[in-house]
């Protein structure tokens, strides 16, 4: 079969008032949130006891007005689906209650009832700060630039409901079936991700500092999807300088060492994907588990990389070399992605056409459902 193909939804932020999250979802969208003023005049006989009485009939008439704007507001948006695009808003869809839990609120699976689409929707919370919020509209910029891209999804905000992610998907096999994962079938994932992580950088300039398992989405018709742009930066000058993006484990020596004066590039992304593809096709972590976060710190920093090795024969040299060569310590020595898309590892996933994802993701999530195990992860971080 070709190489699975991917689409990304285009998403928007539609505000539902004070106290209710943030549902996302569509091409475009009108938001507003119309001031309020609350006037209030408090003459009470004593004087001293003014100013409290003030904000105490403030606070109140505040919390009224904001649960009237909760039931009289209601967000409007477009929603393309399959062609059609859609005027909708919130009332527009029934929720089917959590599939997932992350930093900024919760990931609810719904159904659009004119269409009759199921889509993943993030909930953001209300409370949410003014630098999250900030990181939030970074994460729609970079949603709403990549929609040509075939390889990167978005489960941040809103997207198509994909059937599960990577780190579910490997522990199930590994834990409850006592099996592996095919070469063939790593092969076609290293690929989807690499060039996601390539289209990223090339055409927005952006690196995503979070990959891993649970930011690799799959499906029963063979899609492969890198989500979760919400602590992607901007390239300045090829280096980012933030340090506590991310996270740890699968965060490359340079991210971590504060030695490491002139930030990262690219290539961390690389290590991560290192760290990430050993972990699936090995079935464990490759690090051991830590006591303590300096323990782990120290380790990534001064100690020896992961190696992957034969394993039985079960792995080929060119998939070994392959991750080996993203887990070189030395950054310098790293490649970037325009030589990891020349490797013969991706070469040969490229060329090779047999190779049916759709089937293999669909008998492991048919095991998953006989076993009575939900598809979805539990933490979205």
């Amino acid at each position: 079969m070709d190489f699975p193909q991917t689409s990304l939804s285009n998403s928007f932020p539609m505000r539902l008032g004070s106290g209710q999250p943030a549902d996302k979802g569509g091409l475009a969208a009108t938001s507003s949130r119309p001031k309020m003023c609350l006037p209030v005049t408090v003459k009470p006989k004593d004087p001293a006891i003014t100013r409290t009485a003030t904000r105490q009939v403030d606070r109140s008439r505040l919390r009224e007005a904001k649960l009237k704007m909760c039931h009289s507001m209601n967000a409007t948006g477009k929603l393309k689906i399959a062609g059609t695009t859609y005027d909708f808003t919130s009332d527009d869809l029934q929720d089917l209650g959590e599939i997932g839990r992350g930093g900024f609120g919760t990931v609810n699976k719904m159904i659009h009832r004119k269409s009759n689409t199921t889509i993943a929707v993030k909930r953001i919370r209300s409370t949410v700060d003014e630098k999250e919020q900030k990181q939030l509209l970074m994460d729609l910029d970079v949603v709403m630039k990549s929609n040509e891209c075939n390889y990167i999804g978005d489960c941040w905000i809103c997207m198509e409901l994909m059937d599960t992610s990577l780190d579910k998907f490997y522990k199930f096999i590994y834990e409850r079936l006592n099996d592996s994962i095919p070469e063939p079938i790593l092969g076609k994932i290293a690929l989807a991700t690499v060039k996601a992580l390539n289209y990223l950088k090339e055409e927005l300039k952006i690196i995503h500092r979070d990959v891993k398992p649970s930011n690799i989405l799959l499906d029963k018709n063979g899609n492969i999807k890198l989500c979760d742009f919400g602590i992607s930066g901007q390239l300045v000058d090829s280096i980012a300088k933030t340090k506590d993006a991310g996270c740890r484990p699968y965060m490359a020596p340079e991210r971590i060492d504060p030695q490491t004066a002139k930030g990262y590039d690219v290539r961390s992304d690389v290590w991560s994907l290192g760290i990430t593809l050993m972990e699936v096709a090995t079935g464990h972590f490759p690090y051991k588990t830590w006591s303590s976060v300096f323990d782990q710190l120290h380790e990534v920093v001064h100690g020896d990389p992961p190696r992957l090795s034969a394993n039985a024969n079960r792995f080929t040299a060119e998939f070994i070399n392959f991750v080996n060569t993203c887990l070189i310590k030395q950054e310098n020595l790293r490649p970037k992605y325009n030589k990891l898309l020349q490797d013969p590892f991706i070469l040969r996933a490229t060329q090779d056409k047999d190779v049916d994802v759709a089937a293999y993701v669909t008998k492991i999530m048919d095991e998953m459902a006989n076993n009575g195990i939900s598809a979805f992860t539990t933490n979205l971080q």
